[in-house]
């Protein structure tokens, strides 16, 4: 039975091409390494240096001076926690906004949202903390890790995509995911003057590239299109005059309908029937 949970778990991280279940396989099991190698440490009395190692070579650091050397920080911080707090509300929140940004997005898509949400948002914060002279004594001493920046990343470009999308939210009830994406920025700009200033810079950075990244896309312009495969050329019959697109069984006239009625109604409003033509038309 143990061997069958393995098996499905390696499955759905690295096989199943879901890229939710990826980062948060990917992030879960770094956690996991770290934190039982500096446990195993505690418990002998010794120092491995996991904390110290972590800290001047994976994490991004916030002095303009140690980039050069560092460059590579860029991405490999992003995949490093302080602690089970940190990445348990990481992953909750790439899940569940994550799963929405599946049903109408694709895979290369949420790959790009979430990579270039951390690095510019990790990229914001340096800028941010290295303008602002209030930061300048800590310079030297201050890092940051965490996924948190392209969790953020994806959380506003899906509430920029369908804002009016609802969660149910204990004590409040159904909430449009616009309202909490507007809450957590508040939360953060507000929360800069605090002792995560450079965590609160990269999550507005995230944010900022994800709503950026939809309403480009929202334009005609998919910034992920650069890593698209090129299709391999095939011999198809030819269609008859004035025939719509189809995506498996779904034409474009059905999906432009489906989308006019998000933009007016929201997601929520739609029925079982459009969602699934939707979802379709999605992995097409």
């Amino acid at each position: 039975m143990n061997n069958s949970i393995f098996k499905d778990l390696k499955f759905k991280i690295f096989q199943s091409g879901n890229p939710i279940y990826f980062y948060i396989g990917i992030n879960v099991i770094i956690f996991l390494v770290t934190a039982i190698l500096g446990l195993i440490a505690w418990l002998g009395r010794t120092d491995l240096g996991i904390d110290a190692f972590i800290r001047n070579y994976l994490a991004l650091p916030a002095s303009f001076s140690a980039l050069p050397e560092r460059f590579y920080t860029v991405l490999t911080y992003m995949f490093f926690h302080a602690d089970i707090f940190h990445i348990l509300f990481n992953m909750l929140g790439l899940f569940w906004f994550g799963s929405i940004f599946m049903n109408f997005l694709k895979s290369r898509q949420f790959h790009v949202v979430f990579l270039a949400g951390g690095i510019v948002g990790g990229l914001f914060a340096v800028a941010a903390l290295n303008i602002f002279p209030v930061f300048a004594d800590e310079l030297p001493q201050t890092y940051i890790i965490g996924a948190s920046a392209a969790v953020m990343a994806i959380i506003f470009a899906t509430a920029t995509l369908v804002p009016n999308y609802t969660l149910m939210l204990l004590f409040f009830g159904e909430v449009k995911i616009k309202w909490i994406a507007l809450a957590y920025f508040i939360i953060n700009f507000i929360s800069i003057s605090g002792g995560n200033a450079g965590g609160n810079f990269a999550h507005i950075g995230g944010g900022l590239l994800g709503f950026l990244y939809i309403k480009s896309l929202q334009s005609g312009r998919d910034w992920s299109k650069i890593f698209e495969r090129k299709p391999k050329m095939r011999v198809v019959r030819n269609e008859k005059p004035g025939k719509k697109q189809e995506f498996k069984g779904v034409s474009q006239q059905e999906i432009d309908a489906i989308l006019d009625k998000i933009s007016t109604s929201g997601y929520d409003k739609l029925t079982a029937s459009e969602k699934e033509k939707l979802f379709k038309a999605s992995k097409d």
